[in-house]
């Protein structure tokens, strides 16, 4: 196995060179906000998202993951998606309300304490084996996007019952909420696109930025919608595997077909192959051979001694041998049936 390229230290510290930049773009959109310019304050929160994206994954590439490199990231995602948006929000609709500052505080506060758990998240061991496919509540970038809604929709129509201080303030609570829920959202890291989609998803690229270019925050509103809208499914799909061990170590491109066996499966009455509790299933299975396999006397061997899947007795009182004696016979809860409701 050959070791890692040996990179020079200057392209070492160019992951957290992007991580600085992300802190620069965050705290740039406060000062563009005081400014009035509210279109580049939209404009520095995408760049500082953009080098949110960047920087681990350089890391990763170059082999230069750091403590002070994690712990710098997570300070820029502070700045730039919960202290930068919460300024913005109370400078452009909050001031002049009563409530604004507490609304700015308590989304700052429910950043800090959002990506506190992510941090801690990190080294705890996952109670399922899917769970990295899944965020716990909104990411950071993700809650900035959508905490920006109400302005996206003023800089593109112009201002209108959106732009109500009132429903600023509701919504960027609500976005705050779902920043500490225990909401599964979905992590795009682990997104696999199968090669038949791949065409049709470059073409939706293709279209996305066309509408970004020609309606920047109009599209940015759509795309806010969007992910908002995949979260009732997230959660549902969620559910679904857990209650599906059977799926687990599956590819997620094929556990569709795992899904059609299911619902295939309930409409025959059938059992499910595999239960949430898969030990329960194997003590049932091993409850079924002690009952089955083991004789009082003694005399008959377990069903897995005997190659031939038969059990041999000893011999009968008039000396003959009785032969294979049959297998005992299944009952409808063993083959996974439903029992019939009396009537």
């Amino acid at each position: 196995m050959q070791p890692p390229p040996a990179y020079a230290a200057g392209i070492r510290l160019l992951p957290n060179a992007v991580t600085v930049l992300a802190l620069c773009a965050g705290l740039s959109a406060v000062y563009f906000a005081l400014s009035g310019r509210f279109e580049l304050c939209v404009a520095a929160a995408g760049a500082a998202a953009l080098c949110d994206a960047l920087d681990g994954r350089l890391a990763r590439l170059l082999d230069a993951s750091t403590r002070i490199g994690a712990e710098l990231d997570s300070l820029a995602d502070l700045v730039s998606f919960g202290v930068a948006p919460a300024l913005v929000m109370y400078i452009w609709a909050l001031e002049g309300s009563r409530f604004g500052w507490i609304v700015a505080l308590v989304f700052a506060v429910c950043m800090a304490l959002r990506l506190a758990r992510f941090n801690t998240l990190i080294d705890a061991e996952d109670e399922y084996p899917f769970a990295k496919e899944f965020f716990v509540g909104v990411p950071a970038p993700a809650a900035a996007l959508s905490a920006g809604l109400p302005l996206y929709l003023t800089l593109h129509f112009g201002p209108g019952w959106w732009s109500a201080p009132v429903l600023v303030g509701l919504w960027a609570l609500v976005v705050a909420g779902l920043m500490v829920s225990r909401l599964p959202t979905l992590s795009f890291k682990t997104v696999r696109v199968p090669p038949n989609y791949i065409a049709p998803l470059l073409v939706l690229v293709g279209i996305a930025a066309a509408v970004l270019i020609t309606a920047p925050f109009l599209g940015l509103a759509i795309v806010a919608v969007v992910y908002l809208a995949l979260i009732p499914y997230t959660g549902y799909r969620y559910r679904w595997l857990a209650r599906h061990p059977e799926a687990w170590g599956i590819p997620v491109r094929e556990r569709r077909a795992v899904a059609r066996a299911a619902r295939s499966a309930r409409r025959l009455g059938l059992r499910s192959p595999l239960r949430r509790r898969v030990a329960g299933r194997a003590s049932a299975v091993a409850r079924a051979v002690r009952r089955f396999g083991d004789d009082p006397t003694g005399s008959m061997r377990r069903f897995g001694d005997d190659p031939s899947g038969s059990v041999q007795r000893g011999p009968t009182a008039n000396g003959r041998a009785p032969g294979p004696a049959p297998l005992p016979p299944r009952g409808r809860l063993r083959l996974g049936l439903r029992r019939a409701r009396r009537r």
